[in-house]
């Protein structure tokens, strides 16, 4: 198998590099600053004390910054392009290109079992001979599931900061694949996770390090950390959730377990170095792992191809390489045009559930709609008393698809929601249940939950529709 991966890498490799050479540098129609500058401050209309976004953008003619509100409710300090924002998962990228990196060291190759680079007393599931692979963690191809089962974290404001590397390794020991490796895209929180803590071990180092020697150093990436030094911390923006008017919620703090997956926090300014040195605008020492992440074509979700790490889908006509990223109180988006060759990143220090995606998308390519639905909508919510047998209505099981079926359960007089792989949440009753209202809403995201009665037995809820981002809400059926 590895040789037939490495052989198709190497055709699209030469497959891009007669592409770039034939290609003209383009001038694309690009949104101008003042342009940005209305969108943004649409978008925060009335909420600029509180939370940010920055535009970053790189292009033939240089890069440019568009920044618009402030560090948080507390500090009222205007943000830059050196403002530090947590990226979430756009953490994955810069662990794939570390895998990149490391095959093309020839210290790794991507159809390795990760079982090779942990500890021998680890057991990795595999399905039908086929092990799990390097390859298969970057593309979302392992069968793992988004979350390990046996995640449950203490405060699930601060979900990562509480699952250490024993925990992950208890649960791999014991999982058991439901489909096979290789099989179909599944997006895996967990995969990612695994990849970064198998690079480190092989590397012979913590995860941080191995990326700061072999990314951030190389290429001047001063301000893109796990760990908030002193130096750094004044120019770390506030996390907020839209619950509870914009209220600030905790930074994400990762053990090693899964800090691949979403644990680093940087800049515009640093971000925009990162896509220059994939756009060909700088010399690094990374080009050819670099475009060994694009060369990798894998199916994802029906819209989109997975490289390492990024996703590659088409959009009104260009080839958008991104990723997004989102942590309980932050959004984050940044992608490219090869062809073009323009990047754009886009920062926020507020999760609305509906993303800043649409502005990202919007400055890369014009014709990609704005989205005016998406304008921070923050609600004042207050959460009522109901009695222990009255909430029993809503307890049970309910299925969204599948092998995606949600746990309801209450605990006293507290009612909680558990989505398959994920932490376990509390909600709240809000309204006035007497008269029908049945909604339930979360404190540590933008999340609200509706239950519904079958006209023949009002006594037990049959439906569940979950309001938790854009653009559609999901409804789950009760199982039992």
């Amino acid at each position: 198998m590895r040789s037939s991966t490495e052989a198709f890498v190497k055709r699209r490799l030469a497959a891009l590099a007669l592409i770039a050479a034939s290609q003209p540098v383009l001038t694309s129609q690009l949104r101008s600053d003042a342009e940005i500058r209305t969108i943004l401050a649409e978008r925060l209309k009335g909420f600029e004390k509180r939370v940010s976004i920055v535009v970053g953008v790189i292009g033939p003619e240089g890069r440019r910054i568009v920044a618009h509100g402030s560090m948080g409710m507390t500090d009222p300090r205007p943000v830059n392009g050196d403002t530090l924002y947590e990226i979430g998962s756009i953490t994955k990228v810069f662990t794939s290109l570390l895998l990149a990196d490391m095959v093309e060291r020839g210290e790794v190759a991507l159809d390795d079992p990760v079982a090779r680079y942990l500890p021998a007393g680890v057991n990795v599931p595999a399905r039908n001979g086929a092990q799990i692979t390097l390859l298969d963690l970057s593309t979302h191809r392992s069968g793992l599931p988004r979350m390990p089962s046996n995640f449950t974290p203490k405060d699930p404001t601060r979900p990562y900061v509480d699952y250490p590397v024993e925990r992950l390794y208890e649960f791999l020991s014991s999982h058991e694949l439901r489909r096979d490796v290789g099989a179909a895209y599944e997006y895996s929180n967990l995969g990612a996770g695994l990849l970064g803590l198998a690079l480190a071990r092989r590397a012979g180092t913590d995860f941080e390090t191995a990326l700061r020697d072999r990314v951030f150093r190389p290429l001047g990436m001063n301000s893109t950390v796990i760990s908030i030094t002193p130096a750094l911390k004044s120019r770390m923006t506030t996390p907020h959730s839209s619950s509870f008017h914009l209220a600030p919620t905790p930074l994400w703090d990762f053990t090693p377990a899964l800090s691949g997956a979403g644990a680093l926090r940087s800049s515009a300014n640093d971000l925009l170095t990162f896509l220059a040195a994939n756009l060909g605008y700088i010399e690094t020492p990374l080009s050819a792992a670099m475009a060994r992440m694009r060369a990798v074509h894998r199916d994802g979700a029906a819209n989109f191809k997975m490289g390492l790490g990024w996703q590659i889908e088409p959009l009104d006509g260009i080839e958008m390489v991104w990723k997004g990223g989102a942590s309980y109180g932050s959004r984050t988006f940044s992608g490219f045009d090869p062809t073009s060759r323009v990047g754009v990143v886009v920062l926020s220090n507020y999760n609305s559930g509906s993303g800043i995606d649409d502005i990202g998308r919007h400055v890369l390519n014009p014709k990609a709609p704005i989205d005016t639905g998406r304008v921070v909508k923050p609600q004042e919510r207050t959460a009522v008393t109901l009695a222990p047998e009255f909430l029993d209505k809503y307890a049970g099981r309910y299925r969204f698809a599948e092998h995606e079926i949600w746990n309801v359960r209450r605990d006293g007089t507290r009612f909680f929601i558990k989505k398959p792989g994920e932490p376990e949440f509390e909600v709240f009753p809000e309204g006035d249940f007497a008269k029908g209202s049945d909604d339930f809403f979360s404190k540590s995201a933008d999340a609200l939950f509706t239950f519904d009665f079958a006209t023949d037995d009002p006594r037990v809820a049959n439906q569940l529709t979950c309001h938790w981002g854009f653009p559609s809400p999901r409804v789950g059926t009760r199982i039992e």
